[in-house]
């Protein structure tokens, strides 16, 4: 995966066409699919019994480091060197982590002992309880999140907040997820993660009915740090079930599971998106994204409080 992501992003410079681009661009996403999941299935190998919100937290500050940075450097890059030198520095760094990966990445023996395993059928992972919530909440998320991204720097220009500001903004609020992943990972394993991920989930969402009341490049920036903090709060402890369902399902199996819902939710949330736009305006996208995803949010967790609960504690130690 970390190969072809290396060798793709030269791609992106050859592409001449928006149907060649379309061609990278779907390849590219095959290439992370082959990595991502991965790397998270190998993390929650290694985590510890009762553990699972702190390891996973440790993972997922390096990605939101990795995602909030790139925007960054890819736009100082294309100022001092030009539009192209991002994706040759994209390949170099991708072509480095194949490189590493290969001479020091170790298979674990969990890993190797389950490959021996049986198959789980795709039945057998969906009666497992807990598991449809968790994908519902992690879509619902995604959704939310899928939209702040989305619509938040078409909004943006109505209030006299340009570009560059657009971008600090959702930085800062992406750096705020990293930097609280590693303390609300340890409060995860030792709370109660369910409401977690209701207070996260709730606030992260309610957020969204923020933005037409928004007047300022300040008002944005504190509704998106509000969402930031919503989105940090519900990750940990919804990322500790998943790997709590791994050691039942296959950890592979869970993690595959959840980017797919994760993909599912940020695909949604700009076709969603887009048709209220189209019929209404910007500003009904978010109100009816704040209250649909709070309403969902509640629905959700009254239906699965119990099937989230005995998942969270069947990895008590």
């Amino acid at each position: 995966g970390l190969l072809a992501y290396a060798i793709l992003s030269l791609g992106y410079v050859a592409a001449e066409s928006v149907y060649s681009l379309t061609a990278v661009r779907f390849l590219h996403g095959l290439a992370s699919a082959m990595v991502v999941p991965i790397a998270m299935a190998y993390i929650g190998d290694f985590s510890k019994q009762g553990e699972e919100g702190a390891y996973m937290a440790r993972f997922q500050v390096s990605f939101f480091l990795g995602l909030g940075s790139g925007p960054l450097l890819g736009g100082l890059l294309n100022d001092t060197f030009g539009f192209s030198s991002a994706f040759y520095a994209m390949a170099g760094l991708s072509a480095l982590a194949f490189l590493v990966t290969a001479a020091f990445f170790p298979e674990t023996e969990k890993r190797s002992a389950r490959g021996k395993k049986e198959r789980i059928s795709l039945r057998s992972v969906f009666s497992q309880p807990g598991v449809s919530a968790v994908l519902a909440f992690t879509a619902l998320n995604a959704i939310v999140r899928g939209s702040l991204l989305v619509f938040m720097p078409l909004f943006a220009p109505e209030i006299s907040v340009v570009p560059s500001q657009v971008g600090l903004i959702l930085t800062v609020s992406i750096f705020l997820m990293a930097i609280f992943q590693i303390p609300l990972g340890r409060m995860a394993d030792r709370g109660n993660a369910v409401l977690m991920i209701l207070a996260g989930s709730i606030v992260s969402a309610a957020s969204l009915a923020l933005i037409p009341l928004s007047g300022s490049f300040w008002d944005l920036f504190l509704v998106a740090c509000v969402n930031g903090l919503g989105s940090a709060v519900m990750m940990p402890p919804l990322m500790a079930l998943t790997v709590k369902l791994g050691k039942k399902i296959g950890m592979g199996t869970s993690m595959g599971a959840y980017n797919t819902a994760m993909s599912l939710g940020i695909i949604t949330a700009p076709l969603l998106g887009g048709m209220v736009m189209d019929l209404l305006s910007i500003n009904a996208v978010f109100i009816m994204g704040g209250a649909i995803g709070t309403s969902a949010t509640l629905a959700v967790y009254l239906l699965t409080r119990r099937a989230l609960g005995s998942v969270d504690s069947d990895g008590s130690p």
